[in-house]
């Protein structure tokens, strides 16, 4: 399916789900950590430094988490804006308290690009460009303003200036590319996570559709013998008050209503009873359902069934599980849409293996996409688009990853090609040009006869009306 209407949320909306609560336990770890180097450089190394200055920046960090804390709830969501605010914050608090303890002379300073990680992690782009601009000018202005670091004798302690130029060089390409990796690293996690839910809401829809077709299968087939019974009492009274009329048209009218009533439970449920024999079918059944949808867009869909030499000739029968089913109709989708004229869905099972074939006499795959189909968000075939072929369509990489991971969940192996490589090195079947996606299982995955899958044949469930 290449386009849904799920509404999967966004990975840069995922600011909005940290919490306040989690901000504060890190800010608390974060003043312990201040509180425990001042106390150390005090008491035990004896460093002369203006403490009232430093013990006053840090109170200002606990303020503001007791304001945190018992002003607003612990379940407090923050905006991307109150993040940023946050995150700021932090840094330039950092920022502060290393300029009155020596700037880039003191080894604590390496801890400025952490704010920087937190805000390529969890906030935007824009966000963390800001903040990381932030942080490297903080860190230039600390190389040359900054309080000494003075021992209780009065010597200052500092690095040479090639060890100072050194130590602001790393931080800034530290600054850099750490938000750059952390980045990249949060929004493929992101892409994915959200593939991954809309795969999950497709699936859970499918599987809604299924069962809700069973039901309705079920009520069909339970309500058939008192509709008949209604309609033969219905048909009787009408020809036994012909003397009155009334009384003859409203039997006449209830014989009409359950024929109506059995019509409509008829074309909701024509798959009959949901029960163990309908959780399997031959593979054909199978495929044609799952391509019913685009057998009318304005494509020819052409199916072809066969075994492999000296193979059994009747299609084996597969389960019928919602992954496949569903699978299998996102890939004929993306085919049907992509295609100039034809779509081939073919199927082969030999006693090992079976596998289906689609393939379309579209333009195929752009050859720098090959290699990533499949993953979330891969946004086209062809590097120019053609509004024309497939109005209104926006990308295909989720609709693939949906149907790779639903098929790779029953068992099954994808690769894709494109028909021009593939039939030209068969010199066979030239007019498929397009993009070829083949689905292999092992027969015993999917095979609802034989295997660890097979669909034990018992008494069907009774249904009590």
């Amino acid at each position: 399916m290449a386009n849904t209407d799920f509404p999967v949320l966004k990975g840069q909306e995922r600011g909005n789900w940290i919490r306040l609560r989690t901000i504060t336990l890190l800010r608390w770890g974060a003043i312990f950590g201040q509180l425990a180097a001042l106390l150390v450089a005090q008491h035990i190394y004896g460093l002369a430094l203006e403490y009232g200055l430093c013990f006053m920046v840090v109170g200002v960090s606990v303020i503001g988490n007791l304001v945190a804390s018992f002003v607003f709830p612990e379940s407090k969501r923050l905006s991307e804006a109150e993040n940023l605010l946050i995150v700021l914050f932090d840094l330039v608090q950092l920022g502060l308290l290393l300029f009155l303890t020596g700037g880039l002379h003191n080894p604590f300073s390496i801890l400025v690009i952490g704010p920087v990680t937190v805000s390529a992690m969890a906030l935007t782009g824009r966000s963390t460009i800001f903040i990381g601009t932030i942080a490297i000018t903080i860190v230039t202005l600390l190389a040359e303003v900054h309080l000494p670091l003075r021992t209780s004798q009065g010597f200052i302690l500092q690095v040479a200036d090639v060890f100072l130029f050194g130590q602001w060089l790393a931080i800034v390409i530290s600054v850099i590319f750490l938000g750059i990796y952390s980045r990249w690293i949060a929004t493929e996690m992101h892409s994915m996570s959200d593939a991954l839910q809309a795969t999950q809401m497709a699936l859970a829809r499918e599987q809604k559709l299924t069962d809700l077709g069973g039901v309705v299968a079920a009520a069909a087939h339970e309500l058939g013998t008192p509709l008949a019974t209604i309609k033969l009492t219905s048909s009787e009274l009408a020809e036994e008050l012909d003397d009155r009329p009334d009384l003859a048209e409203d039997a006449r009218l209830i014989r009409d209503q359950a024929d109506r009533c059995r019509d409509i439970l008829r074309s909701m449920g024509r798959a009959g009873k949901d029960d163990l024999h309908l959780r399997q079918a031959p593979l054909s059944t199978v495929i044609e359902e799952a391509a019913e949808p685009h057998v009318n867009r304005g494509k020819a869909v052409h199916f072809g069934f066969g075994p492999e030499e000296g193979g059994d000739p009747l299609p084996p029968s597969i389960l019928r599980q919602p992954e496949l089913i569903h699978g299998l109709r996102n890939l004929i989708q993306n085919a049907v849409d992509f295609a100039e004229a034809n779509v081939w869905v073919e199927a082969q099972w030999s006693a090992d293996v079976i596998a289906i074939r689609i393939m379309d006499d579209g333009r195929g795959y752009a050859p720098q996409v090959i290699g990533r189909i499949g993953d979330p968000f891969v946004r086209r075939r062809r590097s120019a688009p053609d509004p024309t072929q497939r109005p209104g369509y926006e990308g295909m990489g989720l609709g693939l990853f949906i149907a790779k991971t639903l098929l790779e969940r029953t068992g099954a192996e994808l690769s894709f090609a494109n028909g021009v490589d593939w039939f030209g090195r068969l010199g066979t079947n030239s007019e498929r040009t397009g993009a070829v996606v083949e689905v292999v299982w092992p027969r015993t995955k999917i095979d609802a006869v034989a295997g660890v899958n097979a669909i034990p044949v018992g008494e069907n469930p009774t249904f009590t009306g």
